[in-house]
């Protein structure tokens, strides 16, 4: 089962359409079969929210890995109080900081070099734009996306997974509190501080 997930980790994920509910109470009756079907349908978008935590192509395959192993030794308890990927991304996520804490120092992968002038030029207008995207919706080439992972690095754990929940993942307030177990009005003023130092770095990339 764990070279399944590590040979289907960069697989695109296709939607596959089929009763969860019925997968899920298969899987946890033993069914290998809708156990993979569920990580099939599940992994990649897993896998690309770990990528923007923790910035490493590496640790979030490992850390999809160890999240999809937890799901399996963790089933039989899942009640069904909260969808089963609400609890399942719980899980990644939880994974994700611990490894990230434990590892201060995250390795991230970018491009090498600086941005050269047309990029910084690209970039200033995101940000003079009052109407532009905030920081982490503005990557629409691969190098702007470099950049803001390599901003994304530079802020705090905890600034850094609710801006990516928040204005990545779309999730809303009461989502992320649930997920990450702390009040809404804590995820409101991280992603508060987290977007305003975000910013603060882009910004400074263009100087």
């Amino acid at each position: 089962m764990v070279k399944f997930i590590q040979e289907q980790v960069n697989n695109s994920g296709a939607n596959i359409s089929i009763d969860e509910a019925f997968l899920v109470t298969q899987a946890k009756a033993g069914n290998v079969d809708s156990m993979e079907r569920l990580i099939m349908k599940y992994q990649q978008r897993i896998y690309n929210t770990i990528l923007k935590i923790c910035g490493n192509t590496d640790d979030a395959a490992e850390l999809t890995q160890d999240t999809f192993v937890r799901v399996m030794q963790s089933l039989k308890g899942f009640r069904a109080q909260s969808s089963f990927y609400t609890w399942m991304f719980r899980i990644s996520i939880n994974l994700t900081l611990n490894f990230c804490k434990r590892n201060t120092k995250v390795s991230f992968q970018s491009l090498q070099g600086e941005p050269d002038e047309t990029l910084k030029l690209q970039l200033k207008d995101f940000l003079i734009d009052k109407n532009s995207p905030r920081p982490p919706q503005l990557a629409e080439t691969n190098e702007l996306h470099n950049l803001v992972m390599e901003a994304l690095e530079k802020l705090d754990i905890d600034q850094r997974t609710v801006v990516v929940l928040r204005d990545i993942e779309q999730m809303n307030y009461a989502e992320i509190a649930e997920t990450l177990g702390i009040e809404t009005g804590t995820v409101k003023s991280r992603i508060a501080r987290g977007r305003k130092n975000l910013r603060e770095i882009l910004e400074a990339t263009i100087q």
